[in-house]
């Protein structure tokens, strides 16, 4: 009789690079993760830092951490770069590494790096199974429906299973997730989001060709900060672009907040993100941003554990309790750890 798939990790990490910390002074930090109960790094890529070197710099430093990208858009490397780059980091960390894939929007994609951000669910349907394939070990040719591919086979491919999640927001990802990943990543959404994104993974996995468990990821952006003032200028200064962005703007209509965000939206389109910032209902700021002291933000982090998130990574913003740079990080990353 064969055994039952194991049970998703349960994960209590951080997202890299921390703000405001160089790179190269994150090898005490993340050691102080390790010693403080943190399982895992997660990295993501907009603007900034890419999502490997950080989790390479992890691998070679904090050899118990868990690593995570979340998410990598599959229009910007090609799939069998995204297979080399991913069996490598695999390589450095055996067992501890999860690719995390994603469809991102045209202001990555195409208003960044000038790549046509053109078929996205095809494109990550295709770079999961071609990924997934090589990383297998399998020869890999022929034609997908966004791309052809004439050849390749990794020389060495990772000895360990490499799980993929998706970012997955809307039900169509949702439910892709769930046929052809191992998991979803998510952000900017309630606990009570959370748990209809959940409803739908697990009744697609129940009917789709890989059953069993599916990891569900949540990215959390907190402010451990008891000026409620500050958390939320902070989160409406971060939120306005985001929930204005075509990929979220849909989401959360999905959600149900299309009158609630109106105001929002039209002042947005207006060229007024002051306003479209201020038009944000509190309510909704103080959900979508996780703030107030240590303990109030481990209470709001444990909700969405409670809602179905098996990993949680905490995007920190540095807070004027604190201060700035590598001490005042240490000190969040010290009083938000796990109980």
């Amino acid at each position: 009789m064969p055994s039952s798939p194991p049970p998703p990790h349960r994960g209590y990490g951080l997202t890299v690079p921390l703000r405001g910390v160089p790179l190269t002074q994150h090898r005490d930090l993340y050691s102080e993760m390790s010693d403080l109960g943190y399982t895992d790094v997660w990295t993501g890529e907009a603007a900034g830092h890419d999502g490997f070197v950080p989790l390479a710099l992890a691998a070679a430093w904090a050899p118990s951490l868990r690593l995570g990208t979340a998410v990598l858009p599959v229009h910007t490397r090609g799939p069998a770069l995204l297979a080399m780059t991913a069996a490598s980091l695999a390589e450095a960390a055996p067992g501890r590494f999860v690719l995390g894939l994603g469809s991102s929007g045209p202001p990555f994609v195409e208003h960044i790096n000038g790549i046509p951000f053109t078929e996205p669910y095809q494109r990550v349907r295709d770079t999961v199974r071609f990924v997934r394939a090589a990383l297998g070990g399998e020869f890999v040719s022929g034609h997908f429906d966004s791309f052809d591919i004439g050849g390749f086979a990794l020389p060495n491919p990772p000895r360990e299973p490499v799980p993929i999640i998706l970012g997955a927001l809307r039900p169509g990802m949702i439910r892709l997730a769930a046929r052809e990943a191992d998991g979803l990543a998510a952000n900017f959404l309630t606990p009570e989001d959370l748990s209809r994104v959940v409803q739908v993974l697990r009744e697609a996995a129940a009917q789709g060709p890989r059953p069993g468990p599916k990891e569900v990821f949540v990215r959390l952006f907190v402010c451990p900060t008891r000026d409620n003032g500050y958390a939320r200028h902070v989160g409406r200064g971060m939120l306005a672009g985001i929930l204005n962005a075509r990929t979220y703007s849909a989401f959360h209509d999905w959600l149900g907040r299309a009158d609630e965000l109106a105001a929002c939206h039209r002042y947005w389109a207006a060229g007024d993100p002051a306003a479209a910032a201020a038009a944000i209902p509190e309510p909704l700021v103080d959900t979508l941003l996780v703030h107030g002291d240590p303990d109030q933000c481990r209470e709001q982090i444990q909700r969405y554990v409670d809602q179905g998130a098996d990993t949680v990574a905490l995007a920190v913003i540095p807070a004027p309790d604190y201060g700035r740079g590598p001490a005042a990080m240490s000190a969040m990353i010290k009083d938000l750890a796990p109980e």
